[in-house]
């Protein structure tokens, strides 16, 4: 398969990051940006992005499309995108790279191919690829091995095997290190600020705990711009759990932890605009205040 041109949907914050790795390479990178957001506007620009305005012209154009988005519009995405490759008579190959559950995956997988498309399961692990921070795409499905193309010495590729599902099903596993050890540690610092106890129990802290601890208070100051689109990852979390024979109530919990976090002040920030000099134990500082 020849890789010329590359849609990117929607150019957030790994999105950009993502395609600034891919243009680097030589690849043509565009997105449909109709109705998107002014920040996705600004950060396709920043990124030197092409906009093709509609979805058709992003499938009538594309040779791969990778959906990098808030898990919960993937699927629907998906169909969106499906309506649109069959309107356009063409076959790309589309990548989902989002953070979704096996099951999910598997209905995304479905939608694309009905409309004649073939389609790639994977994951995006680490923080978005750039200034020299390394990211790994993990990917899964029937001939996976053409997405080495897109390797770089910041953004590696893993081949899982040939199973659709297989790459959701480790980054939802890895999510739950991530996603849950951070809710659940966050709650029990604001529970200790609001008991009056914070300063006390930070003191008391002794290895490997103050390293848990530390991990996630590094964490925190950009983690509230991300909590909106945490709560449906977390959720699809809760849905893998499930299916493999497990109990998803306690990362369901942590799904109500997030939804808070997004309803504040600091939630809606973006991680452009939120205050860079804002540590993690002004965060937490901050949430203690806020009503749950």
């Amino acid at each position: 398969m020849t890789i010329k041109t590359v849609g990117v949907m929607s150019p957030g914050s790994m999105g950009q990051a993502i395609a600034q790795q891919l243009r680097g390479k030589g690849f043509d990178v565009c997105t449909a940006l109709d109705g998107r957001s002014a920040r996705s506007r600004e950060l396709a620009h920043e990124a030197g992005i092409r906009d093709v305005g509609s979805l058709d012209r992003l499938a009538a154009q594309c040779d791969v499309i990778l959906s990098i988005m808030n898990p919960g519009a993937a699927l629907e995405f998906a169909q969106l995108l499906a309506q649109s490759i069959k309107r356009a008579g063409t076959q790309p190959l589309v990548v989902d790279c989002n953070a979704i559950a096996p099951t999910t995956m598997q209905a995304v997988y479905a939608a694309i191919t009905a409309s004649g498309a073939r389609c790639l399961d994977a994951g995006v692990f680490s923080p978005p690829p750039r200034a020299g921070v390394q990211a790994r795409l993990y990917t899964s499905g029937p001939d996976a091995e053409v997405l080495n193309v897109f390797a770089t010495p910041d953004f590696a590729v893993r081949v899982l095997s040939a199973r659709i599902g297989d790459a959701s099903a480790l980054k939802m596993c890895d999510a739950v290190i991530s996603k849950g050890v951070t809710a659940l540690v966050l709650q029990m610092l604001i529970a200790a600020e609001r008991l009056g106890v914070g300063a006390e129990l930070e003191a008391q802290f002794t290895a490997p705990r103050k390293r848990i601890h530390d991990v996630v208070i590094d964490a925190l100051p950009v983690m509230p711009s991300k909590s909106y689109r945490w709560v449906p990852e977390v959720l699809e979390i809760a849905k893998t759990l499930e299916a493999a024979g497990m109990t998803p109530k306690m990362i369901e919990g942590a799904a109500e932890v997030y939804q808070f976090v997004a309803s504040t002040a600091l939630g809606r920030e973006t991680p452009e605009s939120r205050d860079k000099s804002r540590d993690g134990r002004a965060v937490v500082k901050a949430l203690a205040g806020e009503p749950w």
